[in-house]
């Protein structure tokens, strides 16, 4: 509740246009109602004609007309600040992903972030839209009507006074257990989305391995887990409105019962009077009886708020780069990591205390057993990543002093599976490179990379769609389309992360030859277990569980270091050389 209000005191001309509408819309209802009373007392008692009341009739459709627009401001200015929130709420989540998607990608399932992101924040809707304006008109209206009603009938106001805070305290009570049961509701709901997407992702590796049906009772169930946590939350909303019915209608029933005492029986109250007070007490109870739902709706929120909450915490804080430009002309720059150290959390993987310095037009290579931290080493170095303490240095200066599209337009990562756009060959290609691309440009980089005879045998040639994913093209093409793209960037750093792992001989010999190619123009720095393409790097790092155990060339490391020269023998079956 504490963040919601927080967010709500910023919007202080809203909250000062509500509070306005609030004080003419108690006017006008009390003006309604006097109107009413009035034009009934002298057409009905005084026997007035039409003529003479007309005047009052023209007062009444006032009152009336400016009742409805109040009404209608009053939601206009409530949805106009949800919506301001949902979006600034929505733009905070997608900027907490986007200044470091890596860990974003890392933490949890998509489909609990598209709920978060959608439902979560619609959810927040209600507080803004319905509860603030209520609060602000309950607030008010109803002391005005209790005003008036003091004014013309003391005992009647008493009655108010009495069981007027019998409403908000039942709202109080039942509003603690909204909040608990709407919590569930997220709850259930970010499951059963995180759960839907996945299996969707994974069908054809469930049916193949005769899964299916196992995960389609999973759905099953987790969907009506949800479904009871809505119906919970729906029969609170029920009863909760019964209630309300209740304690109002006993409020209004036993001023009812008391003016109608004193009118008939005791004729201490005049009929204008007691009609007077008979037609505010409904609106009294209104007022506090819509704040009641309002509440509930508002518990609502904050369940959805705290599950907000929650996921903006959950990313690690992004790099925070500066202003500095990475002027290199073309030679790549010298990089240094010193006293590098890198945490995931306590009792999680981290990098320990790596010192490297890769000069330019270098070949290193990464080594370790899987699980030594080579994928994260290489996510520090381009940038993705940032370190827990220690530097990494780019010609001298720490990485973050430089702007980030800087650093970016030099750097080219291509991953084990590198990811391709629903579009054309071409637009994935171009993708590489920002501004405008040439056909021939692409059609360059194509052939460096040894895919441009794939492309030309396709019917659509470079026009070629693919699908989300890169869907319908091997996993050698779509590695060879992502070294086109560092072809057509011209980088001065290139990142490979295992870039051969899985593919056949042939499609390993063009990617060695692509990047051969591209390590005469840059630094090269690979993550790789195959030996024949890290035997030949100037510099071999070692890693094992997190740690650097040794640095050197191929033949320096098997003399000096043992556990480098078992994983050679492994590979070689043996044998050593």
């Amino acid at each position: 509740m504490t963040e919601l209000k927080q967010i709500a005191k910023s919007y202080k001309k809203i909250r000062l246009l509500l509070i306005m509408t609030a004080i003419l819309t108690g006017a006008s209802v009390v003006a309604q109602a006097y109107f009413i009373v009035t034009i009934v007392d002298h057409v009905f008692l005084q026997g007035a004609s039409f003529k003479e009341i007309t005047s009052m009739l023209l007062w009444l459709l006032g009152a009336l007309l400016l009742r409805v627009s109040l009404t209608y401001v009053n939601g206009y200015l409530g949805v106009s600040m949800a919506t301001s929130v949902k979006a600034k709420l929505r733009q905070s989540l997608v900027e907490s992903y986007t200044t470091n998607p890596l860990q974003s990608s890392l933490e949890g399932q998509s489909g609990k972030k598209v709920s978060v992101m959608m439902d979560a924040v619609d959810e927040v809707d209600s507080y803004f839209s319905k509860y603030i304006p209520q609060v602000i008109q309950t607030s008010i209206i109803p002391l005005m009507i209790l005003i008036a009603v003091f004014t013309t009938h003391i005992y009647t106001a008493l009655i108010m006074i009495i069981t007027a805070p019998f409403i908000p305290l039942f709202y109080i009570i039942i509003g603690m257990k909204t909040q608990q049961k709407s919590e569930e509701q997220m709850d259930k709901l970010a499951a059963f989305s995180g759960r839907f997407l996945d299996t969707l992702q994974g069908l054809t590796t469930l049916k193949l391995l005769g899964r299916a049906k196992e995960q389609k009772q999973s759905i099953q169930k987790s969907s009506h887990g949800f479904r009871d946590a809505t119906m919970d939350v729906l029969k609170i909303a029920f009863i909760s409105s019964l209630m309300l019915e209740f304690i109002s209608m006993l409020g209004i029933g036993l001023i009812a019962l008391e003016v109608g005492l004193r009118l008939v029986l005791f004729e201490s109250i005049t009929f204008h009077a007691a009609f007077f007070v008979l037609v505010l007490a409904p609106e009294f109870y209104l007022s506090l009886k819509d704040l009641g739902s309002a509440f509930h709706t508002g518990r609502g929120s904050m369940g959805a708020t705290k599950k907000i909450s929650e996921e903006l915490k959950k990313d690690s804080p992004p790099i925070k780069w500066g202003e500095a430009k990475l002027d290199t002309n073309n030679t790549p720059p010298a990089i240094e990591l010193m006293n590098l150290h890198l945490s995931y959390g306590e009792d999680k993987f981290a990098l320990k205390d790596i010192q490297l310095h890769i000069a330019p037009f270098e070949k290193v290579a990464i080594v370790g057993r899987s699980g030594a931290g080579k994928t994260t080493l290489l996510h520090v170095l381009a940038g993705l990543i940032p370190a827990t303490s220690g530097e990494v240095l780019i010609k001298g200066r720490p990485q973050r002093d430089y702007a980030e599209h800087e650093w970016f337009n030099h750097v080219s990562y291509i991953s084990q599976n590198p990811y391709l756009f629903s579009g054309t060959i071409a637009e994935n290609i171009a993708i590489g490179r920002r501004g405008p691309t040439t056909l021939k440009e692409i059609e360059r980089a194509a052939a460096k990379a040894g895919i441009e005879d794939l492309i030309n045998e396709l019917e659509n040639g470079y026009d070629t769609p693919i699908g989300e994913g890169g869907r319908g093209l091997s996993g050698g093409e779509k590695q060879r389309i992502a070294i086109a793209r560092a072809f057509l960037k011209q980088p001065t750093i290139i990142l490979f992360d295992e870039p051969t792992t899985g593919l056949d001989l042939k499609t390993e010999k063009i990617l060695q030859a692509s990047i051969e190619e591209l390590s005469m123009t840059s630094t090269v720095i690979t993550v790789a277990h195959r030996l024949h393409t890290i035997q030949h790097a100037d510099k071999l790092i070692v890693l094992e569980n997190g740690k650097q155990i040794g640095q050197g060339t191929h033949q320096q490391l098997i003399h000096s270091l043992e556990s480098y020269r078992n994983m050679v023998s492994v590979q070689r079956g043996g044998g050593i050389k």
